[in-house]
């Protein structure tokens, strides 16, 4: 039985070494990344670079928030870079929540808005309210949500946006 104890100790002495190893790796993976993306959106795509950045940030928002937030902030920049914009305004629905997330610290605003999108019945919606364009939101919907949402302007800053995100009806 001794034996037995001894080989699951050796088995988890061995693990923790190559857990740190793969989050190191995922560490200065997502660094170099990082500057790649961006990189990407200042040679004049930063379309493409947001929507890699949004697919990189779904896939590891679970997994290792540190990098998931660094991803979120290089998409933050690149929306700073975007020459195009939305330009159809819609007016808010009486039925619709409101989601002011302002007087939220950066990193909570994205987990509220998404516990919101989440909780939505098909067909309803939310508008939430934000102190800069969350364009670099829209392409985290894009990534981890494709075809099941709707993003639509109320109103684009300067100091205030608001935009309706909405689950589409059943159909």
């Amino acid at each position: 039985m001794g034996s037995h104890l001894g080989v699951a100790e050796s088995l988890s002495t061995e693990l923790i070494p190559h857990e740190t190893a793969c989050d190191h790796t995922v560490e200065a993976l997502t660094k170099i990344l990082a500057r790649a993306l961006r990189q990407l959106g200042e040679s004049g795509a930063p379309e493409a670079a947001s929507r890699l950045a949004a697919q990189a940030w779904v896939t590891v928002r679970s997994s290792h928030r540190p990098q998931a937030e660094r991803l979120a902030g290089v998409l933050h920049y690149l929306a700073r870079l975007h020459t195009d914009g939305f330009s159809e305004e819609i007016v808010m629905s009486a039925t619709d929540q409101l989601l002011d997330v302002r007087a939220e610290t950066p990193a909570r605003r994205h987990d509220l808005i998404f516990e919101t999108y989440t909780s939505l019945a098909p067909g309803t919606g939310f508008v939430l309210v934000n102190d800069h364009d969350p364009k670099p939101l829209y392409y985290q919907f894009a990534a981890e949500h494709e075809g099941a949402f709707t993003w639509e302007y109320i109103e684009q800053g300067p100091e205030v946006w608001r935009v309706r995100i909405g689950r589409p009806a059943a159909g």
